[in-house]
């Protein structure tokens, strides 16, 4: 039998949503609440009505009604059959709420797991080629370089775990901000210094990371910055050719309200056309090979647009026979 949809107010489930237990109504061509109801008046021409309120933490969130074209009186055994397929049909939602909130736990963890493999990559990829540089240099018994490049590591692996930390930080954050979420340009520039110099030696690209003196030790909220910046400066070297260069601006400019933090990554790679400039900035990026072949996962400047939107910044992207430049405007 079906039945045409109705308002809730012209519905009799609208009074079992207001009920404790159940609802019965034998004949309801004799309640004056629905005697001249069309579906009492007309087809189906109903006359019995049970309805059971679908009861989840102690609200009222749905029906399980029983109807009939004639009158009658349920037997109190099926009145308890129907009160456990009620029972049965929240536990059922229930169950899948929970699941629905498991699969985007695991949505979620996913990602994370994607960004963080993403984000250490290039610093992981320029620890390795250090330590193959050591390799080679220690058979010739080159013992300062060898130190050197020791240092490099070193230094490198403990930013590694900063950058680590930022990644799985909460996405979003309180307002309220602390000491520990601050930087600098000073100390910022040391940080992708320790993550990326060992990226750029074990490539032969020249990386040179400059910042506005006058503003060098002005604190600025630091989040999401390492991940921002870090993947920019990556992605630069990897599509910078043997004895290229890659050249980053940080400059914090203190006379405009808010602070502005501009940072610019200027390379002399390979260069983008106007249709790849336009799928950055439409968050459309696929992954391509890099100058020696390096590979990605695909959704570093997807994801790098995605955080710079989500600080309300803007990402301004321009390229030609020379290379490319990203400039990223972060007010602060």
């Amino acid at each position: 039998m079906e039945i045409d949809q109705a308002p809730r107010e012209e519905t009799v489930c609208q009074f079992t949503l207001m009920e404790k237990d159940h609802l019965e109504i034998q004949n309801l061509s004799n309640d004056l609440r629905f005697q001249q109801k069309p579906f009492v008046t007309h087809e189906p021409k109903l006359r019995y009505y049970f309805g059971l309120p679908l009861i989840a933490d102690g609200y009222n969130i749905g029906t399980l009604c029983m109807l009939d074209r004639n009158a009658r009186k349920l037997e109190p055994e099926k009145t308890e059959l129907l009160k456990i397929i009620a029972a049965e049909i929240v536990s059922r939602l229930k169950t899948y709420k929970v699941i629905e909130s498991l699969r985007t736990k695991v949505t979620e963890a996913t990602d994370t797991k994607n960004k963080v493999a993403h984000d250490i990559r290039g610093p992981l990829a320029g620890i390795i080629g250090l330590a193959q540089i050591i390799n080679d240099q220690g058979k010739e018994n080159k013992l300062d370089e060898v130190l050197e490049f020791i240092n490099l590591i070193h230094k490198s692996g403990s930013s590694l775990l900063d950058l680590a930390d930022e990644i799985l930080s909460a996405e979003n954050k309180s307002e309220v901000r602390v000491k520990g979420d601050e930087l600098n340009l000073k100390i910022f520039r040391e940080k992708l210094d320790k993550l990326y110099i060992p990226q750029a030696k074990a490539k032969d690209v020249k990386l040179e990371i400059h910042i506005s003196p006058e503003t060098e030790t002005v604190p600025f909220f630091k989040n999401k910055l390492l991940q921002i910046t870090g993947n920019l400066i990556s992605n630069a070297i990897k599509f910078t050719p043997k004895g290229g260069q890659v050249n980053v601006s940080l400059v914090l400019t203190e006379k405009e309200n808010p602070n502005v933090l501009r940072i610019t990554i200027q390379d002399t790679g390979t260069g983008l056309s106007k249709e790849q400039i336009a799928n950055i900035l439409e968050g459309k990026s696929a992954t391509t090979s890099g100058t020696n072949g390096e590979h990605g996962y695909g959704f570093g400047l997807a994801l790098v647009k995605r955080l710079i939107e989500g600080l309300r910044g803007t990402l301004n992207i321009t390229s030609d026979q020379n290379g490319a430049t990203f400039q990223v405007i972060l007010p602060q």
